[in-house]
């Protein structure tokens, strides 16, 4: 359902989703009219389906390259994490893929339909959640999910049936009569999830999902996409949450103005990244100072080593493998007795602030009808 729309005043539902099959027959393909449209299949080099594949991807707007030359993969019954700061692409490339708007360039494939030359196909095999709740809020629940299930073609008995499991997966069928605009942030968001699965997407969009909710609402969010993913669904996820990256998504892909900068795993980004931190807990807590301040007379750290009194360990940063062996032998010499001693990777934060030059944060106060121009 777009943001903005709505039914006439004092016009109940039933009323309005009466005529909504032949409103929606104008603009709704039906299966086999297209000649010459057929679904496209893909698979990546190691032979697992992708479902969403995107090559060269250009978007202007003005004299804006907001798209440069995307590139992406994204596998069935996966989430695909895509990363960057304002202003990166992450907005516009979610519009291009789920046809909001017509790439000037490149080539994308979502569930087997080219989004540009089969976008009415597509449409009926993906959903999209945006930064944004886009509910109507004049509706109760039930009666914005059963008017989304209309305007998808579903009979009023599917549709009902379909709006009843969804509002009680979501958890919201005790405020399934109410107008959405007395739900509370969490329960909008989780309105909003529930709208984007009337159809069974085989694609779902999630354009910063999470934006502006409290850490309680949020866990449910992130519970109810791991479900949606068990189920089959195939997630393009895009945040600036670096948490919300780790708990969802199995690949990551960073863009910073317009182009992909780096793809991979968690920790794989975090190993291209370099440097990590060796993590010296002595048996005796009294040995932390004088261990910290002996290491950095040796100088064999890549800087200053730091003491974690909370933890009772020694920090040291690590940049190669053979520092690595002259702290341990160091550590050893001093006859210690140790505790513990581990590595670690940079936290996905420092992946971030090293990729892009920017930290993470969560975007403020974007009013949607700019987020075309600025993302």
């Amino acid at each position: 359902m777009r943001e903005g729309s709505r039914t006439a005043p004092n016009r109940p539902v039933s009323a309005i989703c009466q005529r909504t099959p032949q409103a929606v027959s104008a603009v709704a393909a039906v299966p086999g009219t297209v000649v010459g449209m057929t679904r496209i299949d893909n698979y990546s080099p190691s032979g697992r389906p992708v479902a969403v594949s995107v090559r060269g991807l250009v978007k202007h707007f003005g004299r804006t390259r907001a798209l440069d030359g995307v590139d992406l993969d994204v596998h069935e019954g996966t989430v695909l994490g895509v990363l960057g700061p304002n202003g990166a692409g992450k907005t516009t490339l979610v519009r291009c893929l789920s046809t909001l708007i017509t790439p000037d360039a490149g080539k994308a494939v979502v569930a087997g339909y080219d989004v540009v030359q089969q976008p009415r196909q597509l449409r009926r095999v993906i959903g999209l959640t945006g930064q944004y709740a886009s509910v109507d809020e004049k509706l109760s629940g039930r009666e914005n999910l059963y008017l989304i299930g209309r305007l998808l073609d579903l009979s009023g008995k599917e549709a009902r049936s379909r709006a009843d499991a969804l509002l009680e997966r979501f958890s919201l069928t005790d405020a399934a009569t109410r107008p959405a605009r007395t739900y509370s942030g969490g329960m909008r968001r989780r309105l909003d999830l529930a709208a984007s699965m009337i159809g069974r997407p085989h694609v779902l969009y999630l354009d910063e999902p999470t934006t502006g909710l409290d850490p309680r609402t949020r866990n449910e969010v992130w519970a109810e996409v791991k479900a949606m993913v068990r189920d089959g669904v195939t997630v393009l996820l895009t945040t600036q949450y670096m948490e919300e990256a780790e708990q969802l998504a199995g690949e990551l892909t960073v863009i910073d103005r317009g182009k992909v900068i780096a793809n991979g795993g968690t920790d794989e980004l975090k190993a291209k990244v370099g440097g990590r931190t060796l993590r010296i807990r002595p048996a005796d807590p009294l040995e932390l100072r004088p261990l910290a301040e002996a290491l950095d007379r040796l100088r064999l750290a890549g800087s200053a080593t730091t003491v974690d009194a909370e933890s009772g360990e020694v920090l040291v940063p690590i940049v190669s493998d053979e520092q690595l062996t002259g702290v341990v032998g160091a550590v050893t010499a001093r006859g210690l007795t140790i505790g513990s001693i581990t590595t670690e990777l940079p936290s996905l934060d420092e992946v971030f602030l090293s990729l892009t030059g920017q930290k993470t944060s969560a975007p403020q106060d974007l009013r949607p009808e700019l987020e075309e121009v600025a993302v």
